[in-house]
């Protein structure tokens, strides 16, 4: 009987990172490396879809040599490779896959293509036990969703937006401003100098459906500033550089506004789903530690347990598509070389 743990590398290339990740089936994560590519999107105030993928192309082999030698393994001792495989922008995920088929078939071991929004979905579980069946709420500045999880191989996504997510809100808000990109933090940052105080009390949309909606928020927001003389549509030019007052009043009322939308939508979905033990927090969204405070008193408040996975888990990474993988590896679900992307 062979009892040498199985290995598995995991490779995350979806949207604008470089992760790769050593998961140990016995010993849990043993490596997570990931490039940022922030600094080269900044100026454009969003990513650039062929500036990321070729980034990507540039770094992935010295970023999973990386993870290897920082799990002190090297190649011979992997036994599948795990890689996003969808939804993500079509080069970036090109970029991942195609190493990972290369890796694949030159060591012969398995190849497992992983759903990205899976690995948000379990990136909980790196660090904490998560009872099933649980509510998962995912937010990041590509999608927003509501999945009720029952198992590792039963999910069933319950919501999901309707049109913009809340973490592009968050980047395009923050553009309007002329704040720096990712919108997140700043507005974070500037909300906390206001308190957390709701002004203007933006829309929260149709409290009655499960699905998520912000375009009409980003909308209102604009339209609010016009109404301040505070952009102007014609020359689409932020006119209030200089009132910090009101950059802290516009970001603040959003951040509560997004935190009264989620709770909304949880609130509902508990009245459907009366049999979840927990709630999770996960995607980019969730290194808002304001949300994070606020969706945890909610779960308190209804003796849920509340689960959010730390910073590095929350962003995109390697790390959760590993653990995915190692999910799959441990039930047989592998994938053929002809694995494409979507």
């Amino acid at each position: 009987m062979n009892d040498k743990p199985r290995i598995i590398l995991g490779i995350e290339t979806s949207c604008d990172e470089t992760g790769a990740a050593v998961y140990n089936l016995q010993d849990g994560l043993q490596s997570n490396v990931l490039f940022s590519q922030i600094d080269l999107h900044k100026a454009f105030g969003g990513v650039i879809p062929e500036i990321a993928s070729r980034s990507q192309l540039e770094k992935i082999n010295f970023i999973v040599q990386q993870a290897l030698d920082d799990a002190n393994v090297t190649l011979t001792d992997v036994d599948a490779i795990a890689v996003t495989h969808k939804p993500g922008l079509p080069g970036s995920l090109l970029v991942g896959l195609c190493f990972a088929k290369s890796l694949a078939w030159a060591q012969q071991i398995s190849l497992i293509g992983v759903n990205h929004l899976d690995g948000h979905v379990f990136s909980s579980f790196l660090e904490h036990d998560v009872p099933f069946p649980h509510l998962c709420l995912t937010a990041s500045g590509g999608h927003s969703s509501l999945y009720k999880i029952h198992s590792f191989t039963n999910i069933i996504e319950i919501a999901t937006t309707q049109d913009d997510a809340a973490g592009e809100a968050f980047d395009k808000i923050a553009k309007l401003m002329n704040l720096p990109y990712p919108g997140g933090p700043v507005i974070e940052q500037l909300s906390q100098q206001a308190n957390f105080v709701d002004f203007y009390n933006y829309p929260r949309g149709k409290k009655n459906i499960l699905d998520f909606s912000f375009s009409g928020l980003k909308t209102a927001v604009l339209y609010d500033l016009v109404k301040k003389n505070a952009y102007d549509m014609q020359t689409k030019t932020f006119l209030a550089d200089d009132n910090l007052e009101l950059k802290q009043q516009v970001a603040s009322s959003l951040l509560v506004c997004v935190k009264d939308i989620f709770i909304n939508k949880l609130s509902l979905a508990l009245k459907q789903q009366t049999d979840v033990q927990a709630i999770t927090f996960v995607g980019g969204v969730a290194c808002n530690n304001y949300l994070k405070k606020e969706l945890r008193a909610f779960a308190k408040k209804r003796n849920l347990k509340f689960f959010t996975p730390s910073r590095q888990f929350c962003t995109d990474n390697a790390a959760m598509i590993a653990f995915v993988g190692a999910q799959k590896l441990k039930r047989g679900d592998e994938s053929p070389l002809s694995l494409d992307i979507f």
